[in-house]
């Protein structure tokens, strides 16, 4: 019986519905928008589960909504790259909202939960969406949610940081809305599907990509594009932070994955070279910046610039080993998200008990703080790369590419990226132990921040032992084929 109306029942719709839902009673009753936002993100957690079970035993989910198929419906899609991206949202949402649970002020908490609720629901939407024009606008509703979530702290450079996260965004979104809208004249369809079969190598083609990777290159933050991240992360409160770099950024990689697979990919002209290069180039500069900083959250911030080159250089490594060579940059974004999470939230927990995140004056938080100061560790270990954590996993499976290929100057720079990253995990850690030269009065921290912490890391880690369960759930739909999402 249970196991019927799991697999009849449409959790796809689900996964949009219940967020937005939730934010609106998170509006109307401010007051308990702390209990309503768990209980959703736990309901989501499972109903991510329910999606997986039912994809993993009657094959990909499509729904045309309103019984309207392309090219004049709207069509909701999920394979196993959606499934991924859903799982890293819920798992990593879960745990940023436990500790937003104690984090907030009531006043705060009552713009809180309606804004990332509103961002989730559009996120889930996003994944779930099977043509360009509907990512376009799932991808703007996330951007305009974020930029509000980022300025939720107030001052000035809370206000500075998300006004130029907004002329980012919005400039990023202009970017891919004129490639839409060049594939539409040149093709006459939206649907990804259609576009897959229909898309020839021609100039409008090409324009468009340059267009629309452009644009999510900008909202990505890949370098030389990454000048507002830096800004927007260390004025943003410690939840807002952590979910921009565990997920906001990640929806946009989604759509340009996507697109990249689906569309572009047979007709890319050797783009996948450039993308590499900058993807090369976000890992040494973003891991350099990182070393120079003085401040935690500046320290963490360049490393999500760092981190997320990993990614791009999975593309010129895809064109003679795709499918393993996505699972593994899949992987990387999962474990990224976790660790990522947990280092921005251990953040937010040192400036809480010390009233600053100065590298220089940590002040024995290894004593003082033990489960916090464990969380960045273990997140640490992810970020570098060290086994047995799900970071190990994915930057092993891209190194193994590289090494086959022969690709020497992407081996030099995923091994030095990982030396980099070490240097400045440890420039912390080294910091925790020693004594401030100036001793500073301590807040108590609450433990269910330190504890959502922890436990974000320690999933981290937990997902080097989960490889084997989860990298075939990435192939259900065979989404790293030339062609996944079929009509």
């Amino acid at each position: 019986m249970l196991q019927a109306v799991i697999a009849d029942s449409h959790w796809a719709i689900i996964l949009i519905l219940l967020p937005l839902a939730a934010a609106v009673l998170c509006f109307l009753y401010a007051r308990a928008a702390n209990i309503i936002g768990v209980m959703t993100l736990s309901a989501l957690v499972l109903s991510v589960a329910a999606l997986g079970w039912q994809i993993r035993e009657t094959g990909v989910y499509h729904h045309a909504i309103g019984g309207w198929e392309a090219p004049l419906g709207i069509g909701l899609y999920a394979d196993g790259l959606s499934l991924l991206m859903l799982t890293i949202t819920a798992v990593a949402g879960l745990g940023i909202s436990i500790y937003a649970t104690s984090y907030f002020k009531q006043q705060d908490a009552a713009r809180f939960w309606p804004l990332w609720l509103l961002l989730l629901a559009s996120l889930n939407a996003l994944y779930l969406s099977a043509d360009i024009f509907n990512l376009y606008i799932t991808l703007e509703l996330v951007g305009l949610a974020a930029v509000a979530l980022a300025a939720l702290t107030g001052g000035r450079d809370a206000l500075a940081g998300a006004m130029r996260y907004l002329l980012a965004t919005l400039l990023g979104s202009l970017a891919y809305l004129l490639g839409v809208a060049l594939l539409y004249h040149g093709f006459g369809s939206v649907d990804i599907a259609i576009l897959a079969t229909q898309a020839e190598p021609v100039p409008v083609l090409w324009v468009a990509f340059g267009l629309m990777g452009a644009g999510l290159a900008l909202k990505m933050a890949l370098v030389p594009l990454h000048f507002w991240l830096p800004a927007t992360h260390a004025s943003a409160a410690a939840p807002v932070s952590a979910l921009l770099s565990a997920l906001v950024i990640k929806g946009a990689f989604y759509i340009l994955l996507r697109l990249w697979l689906e569309i572009f990919a047979p007709h890319s002209g050797g783009a996948e070279t450039l993308l590499g290069l900058l993807g090369s180039a976000a890992v040494i500069w973003g891991s350099l910046q990182a070393l120079r900083q003085t401040r935690l959250k500046l320290l963490i911030a360049y490393s999500t610039v760092a981190q997320l080159g990993y990614l791009f250089i999975a593309f010129p490594l895809s064109t003679m080993a795709g499918a393993a060579v996505w699972s593994a940059a899949g992987y990387l974004a999962l474990s990224h998200a976790l660790a990522k999470a947990a280092m921005f939230l251990a953040a937010g927990n040192l400036m809480r008990f010390g009233g600053h995140d100065r590298i220089a004056d940590l002040d024995r938080v290894v004593q003082r703080l033990p489960l916090t100061a464990g969380a960045f560790a273990l997140a640490g270990v992810s970020i570098i790369g060290l086994p047995p954590s799900g970071g190990f996993v994915g930057k092993w499976l891209l190194l193994e590419a590289a090494l086959t290929q022969g690709r020497w100057e992407l081996v030099v720079v995923i091994i030095l990226g990982s030396l980099l990253a070490a240097a400045y995990v440890f420039k912390v850690l080294g910091r925790a132990f020693t004594q401030a030269p100036v001793c500073q009065k301590a807040r108590a921290v609450p433990a269910r921040m330190e504890w959502a912490a922890l436990l974000l890391a320690c999933g981290a880690i937990l997902l080097g032992f989960l490889a084997p369960f989860i990298l075939p759930l990435m192939d259900i739909g065979d989404p790293f084929s030339a062609s996944g999402v079929q009509p």
